[in-house]
């Protein structure tokens, strides 16, 4: 949704051509609002070929299956926040692990950009439990994983990077990296 009045000064932006996008210009101060992605981190927490999935309890697509994660804090450094979601989310204690994928999508049809991260994981301690936004977690068969899958614009897309990650990393399978 674009902004309609500056936050630095308050004055009513105006609409501005920059290199062929439009965007709202201070024309007092010279503030202009970006339109950025949101930045979102998540984990793709792995025991053997399984993964844990969430169940999300809240809208959008609340009673789907997703991968762990959100948005991160101001500054926060993306690994960071993928463990604070993991802990968050499941009570788990994981270690972050190679970077699987960076796709954009939208949060619902009408909201923000995203810019989701997501790494391959393994818990370190604990037993998973649902917290937060999460009413189920459940871990998933690479083969065998729920139709029923939320953010449909990238989440499956990560969940087949995924599995080619398993493929390419059989002495791995999510047990050893630290």
């Amino acid at each position: 949704m674009a902004a309609r009045f500056c936050q630095r000064c308050g004055h009513e932006l105006e609409h501005w051509d920059e290199h062929g996008v439009v965007r709202q210009r201070c024309p007092a101060c010279g503030f202009v609002a970006y339109e950025n992605s949101k930045p979102c981190a998540g984990v793709l927490i792995t025991r053997g070929r399984s993964v844990l999935l969430a169940r999300r309890g809240r809208e959008p697509y609340r009673g789907m299956w997703d991968i762990i994660g959100g948005f991160l804090e101001a500054g926060e450094d993306p690994t960071d926040g993928a463990r604070r979601e993991a802990q968050e989310e499941t009570g788990l204690t994981v270690a972050v692990g190679d970077l699987l994928a960076i796709l954009p999508d939208r949060y619902d049809a009408y909201s923000d950009w995203t810019l989701n991260i997501y790494y391959i994981a393994r818990v370190l301690q604990g037993s998973p439990h649902p917290n937060d936004d999460v009413d189920a977690l459940e871990w998933f068969d690479a083969d065998a994983l729920p139709d029923t899958i939320a953010f449909p614009g990238h989440i499956p897309t990560v969940l087949q990077k995924w599995r080619q990650w398993l493929d390419a990393h059989p002495h791995e399978m999510g047990e050893t990296f630290a």
